[in-house]
C-alpha cells in the first residue's frame, strides 16, 4: 500500500508530504481556527483559501486579513492571482527545485545528438564523459538519457 493511502497517516504527515503544511500556524489568529475540528491553521490552503473569502465576501481590507492569516500582503496578492488562474488548485504551493534539465539548452542537445550512432543504444556515461571533457558541463547520465528520450531519441 503506498504512502498516500495509509490510514495509519497523520493529517500532519499528509499536508507535509504534499507541501501544504503551514509552518506558522500561530500566526492564524482567525477565531474559527481554533479549537475546531474543521478549521486547521495547519492546512496552509485552506488558511489561504479563508483569507481569499474574508476579503471576497466578508469586505475585510487585505492589510486586515493578511495580518489575520500571518501572511505578507505581497502573499495575498500572489494567492489571489493564483486563484483566480487556477482555482483552489492554485492555492496548492508549488514544488521546489528547477522546472526542467537546466544545464542541457540547445547547443548541449544539439552536442549529444550529433554522437548518437543510429542504431545503437545511447551511452548515456560516454555521453557524460564527453560533455565534461568538451564543454566543461557536469551532467548526469540518467538526464542525458532523459534529455534524450524526450527530444525523440
Amino acid at each position: 500500500m503506498s504512502a498516500k493511502h495509509d490510514s495509519k497517516r497523520s493529517k500532519t504527515d499528509a499536508l507535509v508530504e504534499e507541501g501544504t503544511f503551514n509552518p506558522t500556524p500561530d500566526k492564524v489568529r482567525d477565531p474559527k481556527f481554533h479549537g475546531s475540528e474543521f478549521f486547521d491553521p495547519h492546512d496552509s490552503v485552506q488558511v489561504r483559501y479563508e483569507m481569499l473569502r474574508r476579503v471576497s465576501i466578508d469586505k475585510v481590507s487585505v492589510t486586515d486579513a493578511s495580518d489575520e492569516y500571518g501572511v505578507s500582503r505581497p502573499t495575498y496578492y500572489q494567492a489571489k492571482a493564483n486563484f483566480d488562474a487556477a482555482g483552489i488548485a492554485g492555492l496548492v504551493p508549488a514544488k521546489p527545485g528547477p522546472r526542467g534539465p537546466h544545464k542541457i539548452g540547445d547547443e548541449v542537445l544539439a552536442f549529444l545528438q550529433a554522437r548518437l550512432v543510429p542504431g545503437e543504444p545511447v551511452r548515456a556515461r560516454e555521453l557524460a564523459k564527453l560533455v565534461r571533457h568538451d564543454l566543461d558541463i557536469e551532467l548526469h547520465p540518467r538526464t542525458i538519457e532523459r534529455v534524450l528520450k524526450k527530444s525523440g531519441r
